[in-house]
């Protein structure tokens, strides 16, 4: 007979490949080593979300994983995860979205021994999405310097979805509950890591544009005796435009700059809005923008700004840059004189495309005193050998385009591409009828 062998079980003087593992993955946690990244859970929440206008609000679900690291010290920088396992809106039934259209971005709350804003971002990166599909969203990712030792818990905060230079912005509706947690140690005071924390939203800014339109409030206002230039808030601007194809409703984010000069003011109005590609070749010279900055307060009429046409033909697939409008301001009166975004003009490839704003709203306040045929109580005005008139009177200008702004510009129309010039305007009609 086969003679059988006898198993002994393992003792103290004997481990198994099991309860060695057990015993060293005890004694790294005794002497404080770092864990790997550790999944949390799924979270859920209710989610209220307004897509660009003409497009009804979305109430839906948003599913959650945030990945972060389980242990770290005080001084360490951490990378975290945000994963969309579901979005609370699907692709709206009106176009198809492309493959790479659409990013996300976001906040993500650090609660308990620390509190922070954490700014999450996506890759622009993506399948081509079908009208009416789920929204499929790449991870963001963020960091978060650890400053004080305790227990750091992570929750999901508001939500931007840019596809295709419109932006769909879902918030919260109830209690979210926490997705990750960070035990932290105190260290030794030392950090692991040399770069800033640029998420921290207690430390700075969270975008380029928010340190541009929060300036002093002697900047703000043109009050301060020796001061030169004065930045302007961005204000939201909604237009009704009539175009070639007919008449269609914009809004887009504009800012409105000012540099002293003598008595007068050399004007810079930028266009706040993000990137999007050429559907299509577009010759150097066929994109011509220009508006009437409307006064207010103390002045009158208006300013006539352009920007200049394209220098460069753009490819397919290529952005494209549109410069900042420029002009300048001479007073008419003194006092406070108010600054607004006003008719917008568009010549773009033999086109005309006229748009007026709905509504306005003041961008920049000047301490202004009368110059010598200044703008205040004044018809149409000459600048440059064109003639430019506004209903709300005319201003003396004269223009110029040496500066580019950070304006990309396309817009949408039923899912055709429309070049505006100098504005992303996207057009999203009404859910169609059935």
């Amino acid at each position: 007979m086969r003679k059988r062998r006898r198993v002994t079980p393992a003792g103290p003087g004997r481990l198994g490949a099991a309860g060695a593992a057990l015993v060293l993955g005890g004694a790294g946690a005794l002497l404080g080593l770092t864990a790997g990244p550790a999944q949390a859970a799924e979270v859920s929440f209710a989610t209220h979300c307004v897509p660009p206008a003409g497009i009804d609000p979305v109430d839906g679900t948003t599913k959650v994983e945030v990945t972060a690291p389980a242990t770290a010290k005080v001084g360490d920088t951490v990378d975290v995860v945000w994963k969309f396992v579901q979005a609370a809106s699907k692709n709206p039934d009106i176009i198809d979205l492309p493959a790479d259209s659409v990013q996300p971005s976001g906040t993500l709350k650090a609660a308990g021994a620390q509190a922070a804003s954490i700014a999450m971002q996506g890759e622009r990166k993506n399948p081509a999405i079908p009208k009416g599909a789920e929204m499929v969203l790449s991870d963001m990712k963020g960091s978060l310097k650890l400053t004080s030792p305790g227990e750091v818990t992570l929750t999901p905060d508001a939500y931007t979805v840019n596809a295709m230079s419109t932006d769909t912005k879902c918030t919260p509706t109830g209690t979210v509950q926490k997705a990750a947690t960070i035990e932290v140690s105190p260290g030794d005071g030392s950090s692991s890591s040399t770069t800033p924390d640029p998420t921290d939203s207690a430390s700075q800014p969270s975008s380029p544009s928010a340190s541009a339109s929060a300036p002093s409030a002697s900047a703000s206002d043109g009050t301060g005796s020796d001061q030169s230039d004065f930045t302007g808030k961005e204000v939201d601007i909604p237009y009704t435009c009539q175009s070639p194809i007919g008449e269609k409703k914009a809004t887009s984010p504009i800012q409105i700059n000012a540099k002293k000069n003598g008595g007068s003011y050399g004007l810079t109005v930028q266009f706040k809005k993000s990137v999007m590609d050429s559907p299509a070749d577009i010759p150097k010279g066929s994109v011509k923008p220009s508006m009437e900055v409307v006064l207010g307060g103390a002045d009158k009429g208006s300013v006539h700004v352009e920007g200049p046409t394209n220098s460069k033909d753009i490819k397919s697939g290529d952005p494209i840059e549109i410069p900042d409008l420029t002009g300048t301001y001479k007073p008419g009166a003194d006092g406070k004189s108010t600054l607004s975004p006003g008719v917008l003009t568009i010549n773009a490839l033999g086109t005309t495309t006229t748009c007026k704003p709905d509504k306005t709203e003041v961008s920049l306040t000047l301490d202004t005193s009368a110059q010598a045929s200044g703008a205040s109580g004044g018809g149409s005005s000459t600048s440059g050998g064109g003639t430019s008139s506004s209903s709300s009177g005319g201003g003396l200008a004269a223009t110029g385009s040496d500066d580019h702004g950070a304006l990309k510009a396309l817009g949408l129309v039923a899912g055709t591409a429309v070049l505006l010039g100098g504005a992303v305007f996207t057009f999203m009609p009404k859910r169609r009828v059935r």
